[in-house]
């Protein structure tokens, strides 16, 4: 593959200016609704569980809450206003540079009707900051930026806060109707051919995109196949009952050290009971579905049963030109369906369901090369590690992106049903270490041509 820069008007942090009151009230109901999720997630269970850590890969809810409205104002209340700090005292113990996730519980946390009230009071000052701010020619709030990234970053904590949902132990405190299924047409071909050529990757022109998806470029892709849909719990059950994880060949070595040393038999929250695999989820104990994409999967997983079925996981760019390249006009799509905003018909987004859809289901969100379920349901692994594009600028801050870069880390692309819209688009860059399996993280398997 080869890459440059794209010819473009616009700078990494310079996007296309649209409608200031329009971008406001898009930045209001970004804010309100990832604020309504946040109580949902945090009142739906008592104090007891609010401060218990859960899973020392996970802070406690409390902290969650608390750092969202630290972070809030932060970048709203001082970095737009100009306002001084409310509690300068508490930055430390929610700066999650500072400190581990494991080490989180040990720290004089604000108890949680602080928590609440604290996040509360910002929200309120921060509403009347949004409603009094130009959105004019800084940087940091051109376009409505700052309150499109705080909106992203609560949600973001949203879906971390989910997970912890997941880990914790005790009856179900959540609820959500059942995903659609595919209705009636025949359903798609296992596979689509994805012509050789150039696209154009990330974006210069989206208000909200983050410092990492910039700026748009142009990349060669050879030809290739990739699936139309997630790989199913299904077809990974069959790679399980063929040894897959009890044979070497199949596992990177990382990979197969982690299934050494940790026992690996299955995807993570399934056990074999009576000659049948169940799962559990979010407190609820249930068959294995066949027809639902796998989750709670690592990199290392994902890539050995790619090896095991001769095939590969995608590349970024190969994930990206088949979620976003319209042959037909050359320009790549904000999303698989073209350039509106996701709808309950297009995408499984926002916990609106606990679970991935099933295989094949949203067929109006596919893209034009026919793959489906592109955003949305499960995050979707990738070959490729997570590095800056050509052209790369940090904003506004080196640690949202640029301390993540190398081998370490590699890319997920596409979203699951625990984010939210305002956090997920056709460009939009997830990135973990390979041995992660709370996540809400499936795959999708590649050829060459």
């Amino acid at each position: 593959m080869t890459e440059s820069p794209a010819p473009s008007p616009y700078g990494p942090q310079d996007p296309v200016v649209q409608d200031p009151e329009v971008l406001r009230e898009r930045a209001l109901a970004a804010l309100l609704a990832a604020r309504e999720r946040t109580g949902i997630l945090t009142d739906s269970v008592d104090e007891h569980e609010l401060t218990a850590q859960h899973s020392p890969l996970m802070s406690p809810l409390v902290w969650d809450l608390a750092h969202i409205g630290n972070q809030e104002e932060l970048w709203l209340l001082r970095g737009v206003a100009g306002r001084e700090a409310m509690r300068p005292e508490i930055d430390g113990l929610y700066d999650a540079f500072e400190h581990p996730r494991a080490t989180r519980p040990s720290l004089p946390l604000l108890a949680p009707a602080e928590a609440r009230s604290y996040a509360s009071e910002v929200r309120g000052r921060a509403l009347d900051v949004l409603e009094s701010t130009p959105l004019g020619d800084r940087p940091l709030v051109r376009s409505g930026f700052v309150f499109g990234m705080i909106a992203q970053h609560e949600q973001q904590h949203d879906e971390t806060m989910l997970i912890t949902h997941q880990l914790r132990s005790g009856p179900a405190v959540l609820t959500a109707p059942e995903p659609p299924r595919a209705a009636g047409a025949a359903p798609p071909p296992p596979e689509v051919l994805v012509p050789g050529g150039p696209f154009t990757m990330g974006t210069s022109t989206e208000p909200w995109a983050l410092d990492n998806e910039r700026p748009a470029h142009r990349r060669e892709v050879p030809g290739f196949f990739i699936d139309t849909a997630p790989v199913t719990c299904g077809a990974y059950r069959a790679f399980i009952e063929d040894g897959g994880y009890t044979q070497r060949r199949w596992w990177q070595p990382g990979g197969w050290a982690m299934v050494r040393d940790h026992e690996l038999t299955a995807p993570l929250f399934w056990h074999r009971d009576a000659g049948q695999w169940l799962r559990r989820r979010f407190g609820v104990t249930e068959p294995v579905p066949a027809d639902e994409p796998v989750l709670h999967v690592s990199w290392y997983e994902a890539d050995a049963y790619a090896r095991w079925a001769g095939r590969r996981l995608p590349s970024e760019a190969e994930w990206e030109k088949a979620a976003r390249h319209d042959p037909a006009s050359g320009r790549s799509r904000r999303y698989p369906w073209g350039d509106e905003d996701p709808t309950p018909e297009r995408a499984n987004l926002g916990q609106r369901h606990l679970r991935p859809a099933p295989a094949g289901a949203y067929a109006a969100g596919r893209a034009p090369s026919g793959a489906g379920q592109l955003i949305g349901d499960v995050w979707e692994w990738t070959s490729s590690d997570f590095l800056p594009y050509p052209g790369f600028a940090p904003f506004p801050y080196r640690e949202y992106s640029e301390v993540f870069f190398g081998p370490e880390h590699k890319v997920l692309r596409g979203g699951s049903f625990a984010v939210d819209a305002v956090a997920c688009r056709g460009t939009f860059r997830n990135w973990d270490l390979p041995v992660r399996r709370q996540i809400f993280a499936g795959f999708r398997t590649a050829r060459d041509m």
